[in-house]
């Protein structure tokens, strides 16, 4: 593997890729430590260490951990790529839900697909603006934040000046999201949003030198069998992660044989890759935005019937855990059928020629790709649902903090180990175009998608 890094910066090309990428990251980190006008950065921070303690997580807990840390310290980057993700969400939904977009991806070839990703940039500038307003409306109210004053000079000025700021950021990011894709290495979202969590890392290896040292002030020494233990769970998590996200089932199709003219076209053996995690961490994302929505709204309101019902939504409680997991299998199964649709598969299977073999082109072969993706999806949505509690379960076992445990499994692990298999395959395929060895001796990689 250190030789293929070292060959990767002997290719002009790819060495171009690499520093571009990497200087398009630090730009995004420079900005995420820049404050927003007119904030109390302390006293914001404050407020959300106490939220966090106090609640276990909520809302902004996963908003922050996908801006990096800009929103807990209200930076110009607070939100992130999370508008942009939501934008490219729901005009997933609207592509099946409205004809004229689904008519339009179909149908239109590669310019329906930039249309809708216009509508997606539109899209994503508009929730931007949106969040923003309710961002400083929530800021100028100082019973938020139990009679601290968080903003200097509260009014219209304040609001636009936040608006056009985190708008503004947020459009930001989305562009050096689209350079790091089109003249860098990997996807530029997911480099991004990598680079955020991977930010929070030497905090966390603080925390565990502060634990693990003799003598360290905290209440809880971790022994050194304890961080041995901890050394292979990861190494054990991490491997179980990569093979989940690259297993998949590989359908053979046999394409007929048709001569037109003097040309024979078809004839050819092939397969259709169904990937066991077809969803990724979407249904993490969606089940953690549903369960920690009350003990956001009880934080920021203070509604005692809330709050005695969020302390049994928090980590570690039988009932999160058991919400939990049955949300995560529920949106698997329900990101997978929007994804994934069988009878356009077995349409466009059946036009070309295509046809699975012992089944029968058209809507059998359509029933066929469903029996086989609802079984598929539930090995899969099983896996996501164990990754997103080992946390709660490693850092009450262990008794380490969550900011720790966070690095054995949930989104962090998930969204780390799927970009850096893109990234490396990526480069691979350069290493391989100049002849040069691969990061595997024997075998590919294989791309998620």
């Amino acid at each position: 593997m250190l030789r293929a890094l070292a060959n990767s910066f002997k290719i002009p090309e790819l060495r171009q890729r690499i520093l571009l990428t990497l200087g398009l990251i630090a730009v995004y980190r420079v900005g995420a430590y820049i404050p927003l006008p007119g904030i109390d950065g302390n006293a914001m921070r404050a407020f959300f260490d106490r939220i966090s303690q106090q609640l276990g997580g909520t809302l902004f807990t996963v908003m922050d951990l996908f801006s990096g840390g800009g929103l807990s310290n209200m930076t110009i980057f607070a939100l992130g790529i999370m508008p942009a993700i939501s934008a490219s969400i729901i005009m997933q939904l609207l592509v099946v839900v409205i004809p004229q977009l689904e008519q339009m991806a179909k149908e239109e070839g590669e310019a329906g697909r930039r249309r809708i990703n216009q509508y997606s940039r539109y899209l994503t500038v508009g929730l931007g603006i949106l969040q923003a307003l309710f961002i400083s409306l929530w800021l100028e109210n100082s019973r938020n934040f139990e009679g601290v004053q968080m903003v200097q000079y509260p009014g219209w000025g304040f609001r636009l000046l936040t608006i056009v700021t985190l708008a503004s950021g947020t459009a930001f990011i989305m562009w050096l999201g689209e350079q790091v894709t089109a003249y860098g290495v990997g996807n530029g979202m997911s480099i991004l949003i990598t680079s955020g969590i991977l930010s929070r890392l030497p905090t966390a290896v603080h925390q565990l030198v502060l634990l693990a040292s003799p003598g360290s002030a905290s209440q809880r020494q971790i022994q050194p069998f304890t961080l041995a233990l901890m050394a292979v769970m990861l190494v054990a998590v991490v491997l179980a992660v990569i093979a989940i996200t690259q297993a998949q089932r590989r359908v053979p199709v046999q394409y007929a044989r048709r001569i037109v003219g003097r040309k024979v076209y078809g004839g050819q053996a092939s397969y259709i890759p169904i990937r066991v995690n077809h969803a990724g961490v979407i249904p993490i994302i969606f089940a953690q935005s549903i369960i920690l929505f009350p003990a956001t709204v009880a934080g920021f309101t203070g509604i005692q019937a809330l709050n005695r019902f969020s302390h049994w939504l928090t980590r570690g409680q039988i009932l999160y855990t058991v919400l939990y997991t049955l949300l995560i299998v529920f949106f698997a199964y329900f990101y997978t059928a929007i994804a994934f649709n069988p009878v356009d598969v077995a349409d466009n299977m059946k036009k070309f020629g295509g046809f699975v073999p012992g089944i029968r082109p058209g809507r059998p072969t359509a029933e066929f790709f469903d029996r086989l993706l609802t079984r598929i999806t539930l090995p899969g949505a099983v896996f996501l649902a164990v990754v997103a509690v080992f946390p709660d379960m490693v850092g009450r076992w262990l008794g380490i903090p969550y900011l720790v445990a966070s690095f054995f499994g949930g989104t962090s692990l998930l969204i780390i180990v799927g970009v850096m298999l893109d990234t490396m395959r990526q480069v691979e395929s350069f290493l391989l175009m100049r002849n040069y060895e691969g990061f595997l001796t024997h075998g590919r990689l294989r791309s998620r998608r």
